[in-house]
């Protein structure tokens, strides 16, 4: 389904486990899914997790989300062999990891001015700790748990297209392993979230096709260009390849989503050509989502 599915679709018994670094847009993430009839708690400390789970399934058997930042740090250590123990115990949770460049970070937390929750630790010299050695810091205490979750890159994404991808992604039909296949623009980097890159740039751009400038790569007229052109279909043939080698062993170990970022200079054509394409070619044996970062950006 190369189009994003309803949240309807998410099981009742699921979990969405909201977690991240600071000013990655947690609050917004979790608003969305209150908005869309989840109950969700705001910076639950992880030992009272399993009791919480238990208790509202117990009751209500809600859509569950729960939001756990570093502002309980002395607990993280033990989130993740618990996520795998709740997991043991039959429970359908997700952990959703939100992240952002450190400089979309400064950037945000200069403009509402609120502070870091690690600002106030101590320093190495006096005062307050340094906003980016506080930002860095939280990156190592999340470390571990960012590699056990889905990842979102809000670096570029506006509140109202973060919602849309977070419903997006709890909303997508019930499979042992969903792909995201997302294209980008090179010229504003490559995105935090991306379990695998492939660099299009080498294939013949549409952009230097007076008739094909103004379109996408969802627009018929280049989507004929770009398979006219041998070395695209070869290209797209051998990730193909190379992904239904490798997905089988992502399967085994248990991932829930893999993300497989197209990039090209601008991210209008080729990438985008390039991500409905293959997820046309995978959604049929797997829970398929598609992403096209800078074209999202203008909508």
């Amino acid at each position: 389904m190369s189009e994003f599915a309803p949240l309807e679709a998410a099981r009742r018994d699921e979990v969405i486990l909201i977690t991240g670094i600071s000013g990655s847009g947690k609050s917004v993430a979790l608003h969305a899914l209150e908005d869309a009839g989840y109950f969700c708690v705001d910076n639950l400390p992880p030992e009272l997790l399993r009791d919480f789970i238990h208790l509202e399934h117990g009751r209500y058997a809600h859509r569950v989300a729960v939001a756990v930042d570093v502002r309980t740090a002395a607990s993280l250590p033990g989130l993740v062999p618990l996520i795998a123990q709740l997991r043991q115990e039959g429970v359908r949770i997700r952990p959703l990891f939100l992240d952002a460049s450190t400089d979309a970070l400064l950037r945000r937390f200069s403009e509402t001015r609120r502070p870091h929750p690690l600002t106030s630790l101590p320093a190495s010299g006096d005062g307050s700790r340094a906003l980016v050695e506080a930002i860095e810091l939280e990156r190592g205490l999340l470390a571990g748990l960012r590699e056990f979750s889905t990842v979102i890159d809000t670096s570029q994404l506006r509140p109202a297209l973060l919602r849309s991808w977070v419903r997006s992604l709890v909303g997508a039909r019930d499979a042992a392993l969903t792909l995201v296949f997302e294209s980008f623009a090179f010229k504003h980097g490559v995105p935090l979230d991306a379990d695998y890159v492939f660099d299009l740039r080498v294939l013949p751009n549409p952009y230097y096709i007076r008739e094909l400038r103004p379109l996408t790569g969802r627009d018929a007229p280049v989507a004929a260009y770009l398979e006219a052109q041998p070395e695209a279909g070869e290209m797209l043939a051998q990730i193909q390849q190379f992904l239904q080698r490798w997905l089988p062993a992502f399967e085994e170990d248990q991932r829930s989503y893999l993300t497989v970022a197209l990039g090209c200079t601008g991210g209008q054509h080729r990438s985008v050509y390039a991500a409905e394409h293959l997820a046309r070619r995978f959604e049929m044996r797997y829970a398929t989502l598609v992403r096209h970062r800078e074209l999202d950006a203008r909508e």
